[in-house]
């Protein structure tokens, strides 16, 4: 009778352990299933800030009606986005079939394994300079979204252990890099507040500077184990509707200096990457062709189903293209949202969106090199 009892006891106790050791595995195997495709880490400005600038004190915010306003997400609601409704960062992800859009690094529940599905640092009026956006008081700096994003990677080595960490940030994570506008539009090209750095630096020196910061930014991810990068060129500044109108340009018109700069860039950006790519061992910088996939939508807005190119969705009835002032509570947004190339007097509405990422999901050499973005998850 004794030893049947102890026999029970120990045929219940192994029960026990089994049952706990197939919850724990199941438990694993949901997880590493759902993180199979990989999470985006993203940097940059307000072309894909996904909400940081809600938790900053800053003049540069997206957290009103009617931005958001497409974003089945959230239901209609803003979220801090800076369009009607997704970014490419958003689009890119869903398209690689991550499960979740990257989190703000600021927003309080980015906690926890929900920063396996990536995190977005990207603020409104950042830039590669930490002097760039100072217009707008708040902003996060490239510099500083690197160093947020070392806290991160600390609390992934946490959650997986650092051999895992290491080897999900290498293989199933992809960075992406979308700053240097502000650098020349709220910066450089600010009058008044930029007038001193124009007489003390040639357009030549200040892109040497721009390269140069951007080169240890991109170098510190890579240090902490970042792999696989996109990063965009700067577009055709020189053609967003706040552009025009400030310069009472023509419908087809766009500004040339603004344009020459970016141009300028672009050109020390590419050898910049080349040389990464040579230089850092086993990692893959993409090049996404911004300017040259945003200019053709813009010249021929008509092949794309727009009806303008020019005039922003929302605006607040200033100048031509109604783009003096910020989309906000006061604005009256068009109705026909996905016939506009741009939402508001900055940034692309979701439908000019959609056709850039596309591109760089699928495209070839012209806009993205020297591989696409599904090839790049896929190495």
């Amino acid at each position: 009778m004794t030893m049947a009892l102890i026999s029970f006891h120990n045929y219940i106790n192994i029960i026990a352990v089994l049952v706990l050791f197939l919850i724990l595995n199941f438990t694993t195997f949901g997880i590493s299933q759902d993180l199979n495709n990989g999470a985006s880490f993203i940097f940059g400005d307000s072309l894909v800030d996904a909400g940081n600038n809600n938790y900053l004190q800053t003049l540069s915010k997206a957290d009103s009606p009617p931005n958001g306003i497409d974003f089945t997400a959230s239901g209609g609601n803003p979220t801090g986005r800076f369009t009607n409704g997704r970014t490419i960062g958003d689009i890119v992800g869903e398209e690689l079939g991550q499960t979740r859009y990257a989190m703000p690094f600021l927003a309080p529940n980015t906690t926890g394994k929900d920063i396996l599905y990536g995190v977005n640092y990207a603020s409104g009026a950042g830039g590669i300079m930490n002097a760039t956006g100072k217009l707008f008081v708040n902003r996060l700096s490239m510099d500083i979204q690197v160093d947020y994003f070392n806290i991160t990677r600390k609390e992934i080595d946490n959650l997986l252990g650092s051999s895992n960490a290491r080897e999900y940030l290498q293989k199933k994570s992809i960075f992406s890099i979308t700053i240097g506008s502000n650098d020349f539009l709220n910066n450089y090209l600010l009058p008044v507040v930029s007038m001193g750095e124009r007489i003390s630096q040639t357009p030549d020196a200040f892109v040497d500077d721009l390269i140069n910061h951007l080169r240890v930014q991109l170098t510190r991810i890579y240090q902490l184990d970042g792999r696989k990068f996109i990063v965009g060129n700067v577009g055709p500044i020189g053609c967003i509707p706040y552009q025009k109108t400030i310069n009472q340009l023509g419908e087809n018109d766009c500004v040339s200096l603004p344009n020459k700069l970016a141009i300028q860039y672009n050109r020390r950006l590419k050898d910049l990457l080349q040389e990464l790519n040579e230089n850092l061992e086993g990692s893959t910088f993409v090049l996404a062709n911004v300017y040259d996939l945003v200019m053709e939508i813009i010249t021929n807005y008509a092949n794309y189903g727009f009806v303008s190119a020019s005039k922003a969705c929302c605006g607040n009835s200033g100048g031509q293209y109604a783009a003096i002032l910020p989309c906000g509570p006061t604005s009256s947004p068009c109705s026909d949202r996905d016939k506009h190339v741009f939402w508001d007097a900055y940034h692309p509405s979701q439908a000019a969106n959609l056709i850039i990422a596309k591109q760089l999901l699928d495209g070839d050499t012209r806009y993205v090199s020297p591989i696409n973005l599904r090839q790049l998850r896929d190495l």
